[in-house]
């Protein structure tokens, strides 16, 4: 591995230096050369700023008299700071990553009857508020000063009042620990105001921060009636602590006075960004004819129109704008990544993909770099060569393709060819791009139901038979086609593998029983994969048979890889790539290869253990994985489980062959079907390439280092995949390996080969050209919060495999903490080290980041099962951004404040319990699951309108379905949740819960900007924690 790459973020291959050159090289563990370098995909912790003061930073010493200043560098909204996880812990031979402060006590957290540390928190923090850096401001220009105030450097300073924040659950905390954030909360001063910088920002840059309830709004507010603004000031009162945050003991003269509780409005809301956005972009064509430029944001309707570059629904990127060299990159830990979905769903009023065919000559491409042809590609020499984007390489252009330039050197059929003129286009491929050099055949869909004891009994084989009647009516076909070429097949399954005959001719399915399941084969050819038209009535016979045929069977033991191996060798006899859907409930603990036993073993919770969890306990599953990819053969698996079965081995060839898993814990017919049911219809469905291999070029100077998704990679390049289907997405991280050029800037080229559900190979080519800069502040003006998320979940859920779980989230602080500390130092006027400034771009990001600390995956909790974090663990490595975003950042809509007669929702709320009433009806909903909140006191007319019963207690939370009430309230609901669950991959369960009963506390878990019940940080505290470390940094 090239020690020259970007390190930015984790999988990390290299140490990390400082911002600029303060400090050096953390040693030991992560940083001596003595020590290998890890592999790609395991993370290291970021290196510390350094020890030593930077030029032109204000010197650790007591603070401006109380009130430091947190400002934000953006429109709208203020941000507010945070506390501290604890950072990356050193192997036995390696320095601290900080250097130690002697004054800090032993406990990483206040104690909670510690009231000096609630003072020192006050003295840490300062007023919130907005400045707006316009573009391009240099780093050096000066801010305008703040209106005189108690805060200032002359006259007595007046003492800040200690404001108690109580976010989150009414319970009582659990003790401080290392990983579960407050024991108690921070208390922040009052705020001061200080107009925003002009510059050139959205048009609602330029306001001021909110001010804290119960304050003095500050100069410029009229004074508010009757409002208490606190104690006078108090001659020699002073809060003095190091670098301004807390530690040492506070000297304070005076009494303290009565605590103020922190306005919430005043902190970066994800919401006001997401509304701010809509309210410009909404509606609007976006075009992609400009290099670089940031697409609206994925929560954001908009038509979108290819002018050159891809579409942000097929490719977003972390930020639009790389830096020109590596220690740039280095030097801000700005992960560079792209997300791409490549067969993301274009809705109706834009434009599918043109296919191109050029007959048996194929795709023109550059002989050096292989590159398609693409808007990238410079004609020269009156169009008789091409000079390639990517590597320079002057080609000739083939007679065929040849064309005549107009005056400014573009080709006259410049608009007649989609791949001169789109970012996206697909190609028609020839025979040399397909296996042993003849046409694929159509896919095949197998289905395979495990028809053990308790899934005859509980009514899951019937239901299953009976709905695939339905599904089958549904196969997908090519738009032109009258009938699916999809062929399908049967397998049921408990100790033994049961194959179906379902010949057109027969009169009555014939089944063979394959009892070696040690060395699995396929009993039959002819007759096993049909065409369903064909053989409807056989078909419709055999469902009809099956759960009669195993009403009676007693046996409850399962075996599971050879039931892969049979589907995978079915379709490798019949020479075609196709999908497995497989029914499964049960731990497989039968006699076979691929037999599992229970290891779900709470004690390994907390321990460097915890991530053997996450691993799979046989390697038969990654050899089954590697043989269905090199097939072509998908499984997509549907499990039922009542008690643990291991997902994080079961689902392994799920994940690697490109598959979807879905879960249904302890499943109920009469409850869960419907989720079920949609899930599979859908998964039918769903716009599928089959066989597929994806590669990314990029231009000279950076290069694809890095692959996350449901993905195989048996080589460096190559990503492979046995289906890809339209919700999946591969997040790719690039690396510098030389300098970038700012005129060019830095290409992207993705490119799938693909067999279509008729059986055609194709190419689907998206390209994306970003900006390249020496300056950090346009990376940081360029970046995309959701897709950096994206990022580093899926890098932190990978790392998982291989490093302790403390370990993980510590990086995720500590880069969190250094590319805000970069912008800080780099971007943001000179102020006092004590600010938090954060990027515009980036204000919400330590909001989603602290979702993603506080997800399962890597923060256990004692009601959440280890198979329930597999699972989740397995969906965000192939979610797209706009997924994940409402997966760490879950929708929160008021219902009781719906106006029927109108055609708008409800605008959503932030994820807090504050934000929840007693009288009132909320709707959440996270992409996995929904919850309609019902407070006491909710308005009877909206409970009668939605459950048709007469009062809150009559209300039946055990459904998971709206009664169908012909009511306005209930049409309208119901409207809002099919708008929610229309663009989302699973059908999401609905639960149905009464302020203050049992149910509540799952449904808490999802109020993110709250602090958890078992540990995680509220978004409060996590801003402190980060702002301590920027401040740690900076000093």
């Amino acid at each position: 591995m090239s020690q020259q790459g970007y390190v930015a973020a984790p999988p990390y291959s290299q140490t990390q230096p400082g911002i600029g050159a303060l400090s050096p090289p953390l040693r030991g563990h992560y940083g001596d050369p003595s020590h290998p370098t890890p592999p790609a995909g395991i993370m290291k912790p970021a290196g510390p700023l350094g020890p030593t003061a930077p030029v032109g930073v204000l010197p650790p010493g007591p603070p401006n008299s109380g009130a430091h200043q947190f400002v934000q560098n953006g429109p709208n909204i203020s941000g507010y700071p945070q506390q501290r996880f604890p950072g990356p812990p050193s192997a036995s031979d390696a320095a601290p990553p900080y250097p130690p402060y002697s004054h800090m006590p032993s406990a990483t957290y206040p104690s909670p009857v510690s009231s000096s540390a609630t003072t020192q928190l006050t003295n840490q923090l300062g007023s919130m508020q907005i400045h707006n850096y316009g573009p391009g401001m240099a780093s050096g220009s000066q801010g305008i000063p703040a209106p005189p105030s108690a805060a200032s450097f002359q006259g007595h300073p007046q003492l800040p009042q200690p404001a108690i924040l109580q976010p989150g659950p009414r319970m009582p905390p659990p003790p401080p620990s290392m990983h579960n954030g407050l024991g108690t909360t921070p208390s922040l001063p009052p705020a001061s105001r200080q107009d925003a910088l002009p510059g050139s920002g959205p048009p609602t840059a330029n306001f001021s921060s909110l001010p804290l309830s119960g304050q003095p709004p500050g100069p410029g507010y009229p004074p508010q009636p009757g409002a208490n603004y606190g104690p006078p000031q108090m001659p020699g009162a002073q809060l003095s602590s190091p670098a301004g945050f807390p530690g040492g003991p506070a000297q304070m003269a005076g009494p303290m006075q009565p605590p103020k509780k922190l306005d919430p409005d005043s902190i970066p809301s994800p919401i006001q960004v997401i509304e701010n956005d809509r309210s410009t972009r909404s509606g609007q064509v976006y075009t992609t004819n400009l290099r670089g430029q940031v697409p609206p944001l994925v929560t954001t309707d908009c038509v979108i129109q290819d002018q050159g570059n891809a579409s942000p629904r097929y490719i977003r990127c972390t930020t639009y704008c790389f830096p020109a060299t590596s220690d740039m990159a280095k030097q801000s830990q700005l992960p560079l990544a792209a997300i791409i979905k490549p067969f993301a769903t274009v809705p109706p009023n834009e434009m599918p993909l043109y296919l191109v065919n050029h007959g048996e000559t194929g795709p023109v491409r550059c002989n050096r770099c292989k590159a398609y042809m693409c808007p990238f590609m410079q004609f020269i020499e009156g169009g008789r060569k091409f000079q390639c984007g990517f590597c320079n390489c002057v080609n000739d252009v083939p007679p065929f393709y040849f064309q005549h330039l107009d005056h400014i050197g573009r080709r006259l059929d410049h608009y007649e060819k989609p791949e001169l003129s789109l970012g996206s286009y697909e190609y028609v491929a020839t025979l040399d791009y397909c296996r042993n050099n003849k046409p694929p055949n159509p896919p095949a869909y197998i289905f395979m139901i495990d028809v053990s004891y308790s899934n005859v009994k509980n009514g899951l084989v019937r239901l299953i038979c009976e709905e695939l009647k339905m599904v089958l009516e549904n196969l997908p076909k090519e738009e032109q086609e009258e009938a699916s070429a999809i062929r399908v097949g049967f397998v049921t399954y408990n100790k033994v593998l049961h194959f179906f005959n379902v010949k057109s001719n027969l009169a009555q399915p014939q089944m063979m029983v394959v009892t070696d399941v040690a060395e699995v084969f396929v009993p039959l050819l002819d007759g096993f994969l049909v065409n369903y038209q064909e053989s409807k009535a056989v078909i419709h016979n055999l469902l009809d048979q099956i759960p009669e045929i195993f009403a009676d069977s007693n046996e409850n033991e399962t075996v599971f890889a050879p039931v892969i191996q049979a589907g995978m060798e079915a379709l490798k006899a019949a020479d075609c790539p196709g999908k497995l859907y497989i029914f499964h409930s049960s731990l497989p603990t039968a006699e076979a290869p691929g037999k599992l036993k229970n290891r779900d073993d709470r004690k390994l919770i907390n321990t460097d253990k915890e991530k053997t969890l996450f691993q799979p306990q046989t390697n038969i599953y990654e050899t089954l994985a590697k043989d269905c990819v090199a097939a072509g053969c998908c499984v997509n698996l549907f499990l039922f489980p009542n008690q643990y079965v291991d997902v994080a081995s079961m689902g392994l060839v799920t994940q690697q062959t490109g598959g979807t898993l879905y879960k249904y814990n302890n499943f109920q017919r009469h409850l869960d079907s419907q989720t079920f049911l949609n899930d599979l219809r859908n998964d039918v469905q769903k716009m599928t390439g089959f066989d597929a291999i994806m590669r990314v070029r990029t231009s000279t100077g950076f290069r694809a280092t890095d692959f996350f998704g449901a993905i195989y990679m048996n080589n460096t390049t190559d990503v492979e995949m046995a289906a890809m289907d339209c919700d999946k997405a591969v997040t790719v991280e690039f690396k510098h390996d030389d300098k970038l050029s700012e005129d060019s800037g830095a290409l992207i080229q993705c490119a799938v080969l693909y067999t279509t559900i008729s059986g055609q190979r194709r190419l689907r080519i998206h390209n994306i050209g970003l900006n390249c800069s020496s300056q950090l502040a346009d990376l940081y003006k360029s970046c995309e919060t959701d897709a950096l998320i994206n990022f580093f979940a899926k890098s932190a859920f990978s790392a998982v495999l291989t490093q302790p779980l403390k370990t993980v989230r510590d990086i995720l602080v500590h880069q969190t903490a250094h590319m805000l500390a970069c912008y800080r130092k780099n971007c943001a006027n000179p102020s006092a080290v004590s600010q938090l400034i954060l990027p515009d771009a980036m204000k919400v990001f330590p909001v989603y980041m602290n979702s993603l600390l506080k997800n399962c995956v890597l923060l256990s909790r004692p009601e959440i099962s280890m198979d329930e974090r597999a699972y989740q663990r397995q969906l965000v490595m192939a979610m797209s951004v706009a997924d994940t975003q409402l997966f760490f950042y879950p929708q929160l809509i008021p219902i009781h404040t719906m106006d029927i007669k109108s055609e708008i929702l409800p605008a959503a709320i932030r994820c807090s319990e504050e934000r929840l009433s007693e009288g009132g009806v909320f709707l959440l909903a996270n992409g996995l699951r929904m919850f309609l909140w019902l407070g006491g006191s909710s308005p009877p007319e909206l409970i009668q309108g939605i459950f048709n019963v007469p009062s809150f207690t009559h209300i039946n939370t055990d459904v998971t379905s709206l009664p169908e009430v012909g009511s306005p309230y209930s049409q309208k609901l119901r409207l809002i949740m099919s708008n929610i669950q229309q663009k989302k991959p699973y059908s999401m369960k609905l639960t149905i819960v009464k302020q203050r009963e049992q149910p509540e506390i799952a449904f808490r878990q999802f109020l993110v900007e709250d602090k958890g019940l078992y540990g995680g940080a509220s978004y409060v505290d996590f801003l402190c924690c980060v702002h301590k470390e920027i401040c740690q940094l900076l000093s």
